[in-house]
């Protein structure tokens, strides 16, 4: 492993899964949604064009393998990404990232308020286990928190709102979950690559998890950490009205039920998302 980069000291894998672990789904031509254990990643790029494809988000801890296997499903032996966007640094988000980055030596990009998690400077607030009610709230004091340090390999996203590699994309800053939350939006198919700004499954709960069953909601409450910016957050991303979205967990939401959803959840987000009680209420 190289010695600049080292995940936290509380980095461990985490036994959670759902029915649709290591299953993918091609969502639109350009856009393959894979689930790896609890949480999806994106690979964008049509491999019947062979243009070059970019890798958001890096999985659950110790997945790299089954991610590298899956590009090379997709896209052909030895194919590498040009680089890996990261929605957030949250640990199912970056389970992977320095095997990955070992093995295809490519650039990480993440919000700059997301860095100092990636980089060694800062951890992220504790987990809030009494939100929500569920067995994985409950269990999320276990989850990995210390910041990773990749070094050199990751940088900021571009100021001007562009994405490296992606001339169609746009990143939008969707902070809440985390500081430097983003989502990817394009706007020629409407597209949206949420993170966890919302999801399509109550993600506190681990029956709901394992199954799958499909349900709009906030973003993730044991991790979330300002309530009125993730409210705002969700706004934003209603206001784009999105004909596909991708969101870090739970499955993919398109059409008329994603619009109507939204819709409600961007309205109602406190009766919603925001928690009865917790540790970040205001």
């Amino acid at each position: 492993m190289n010695e600049h980069m080292n995940y936290g000291e509380d980095y461990k894998f985490i036994p959670m899964t759902s029915i649709l672990s290591m299953v993918g789904q091609v969502v639109v031509p350009d856009i393959y949604c894979y689930t790896i254990q609890v949480v999806n990643i994106c690979f964008i790029g049509d491999p019947s064009k062979n243009t070059g494809w970019t890798l958001i988000d890096a999985g659950m801890p110790k997945s790299a393998n089954a991610i590298i296997q899956e590009a090379e499903n997709r896209f052909g032996p030895n194919t590498k990404p040009d680089a890996i966007l990261l929605t957030h640094g949250h640990f199912d988000h970056i389970g992977a990232i320095i095997e990955l980055i070992n093995h295809w030596n490519v650039p990480v990009y993440a919000h700059k308020n997301e860095i100092p998690y990636l980089t060694g400077q800062m951890n992220y607030a504790n987990p809030d286990p009494t939100v929500g009610g569920g067995l994985v709230a409950r269990m999320s004091p276990i989850f990995p928190n210390d910041a990773i340090s990749l070094g050199n390999y990751v940088q900021p996203l571009p100021e001007d709102g562009s994405v490296p590699n992606l001339k169609d994309w746009k990143w939008l800053h969707t902070p809440g979950h985390s500081p430097g939350h983003v989502s990817f939006f394009r706007e020629s198919d409407q597209s949206l690559i949420v993170g966890d700004a919302f999801v399509t499954v109550k993600q506190e709960s681990l029956y709901r998890v394992l199954m799958q069953e499909k349900e709009l909601s906030g973003p993730p409450k044991y991790l979330t950490t300002d309530w009125d910016k993730a409210w705002e957050s969700v706004k934003k991303l209603e206001a784009l009205k999105p004909a596909v979205a991708i969101t870090g967990h739970g499955i993919p939401m398109s059409g008329e039920e994603l619009a109507q959803s939204l819709t409600r959840l961007a309205t109602n987000f406190d009766q919603l998302a925001i928690p009865k009680q917790g540790r970040y209420l205001n």
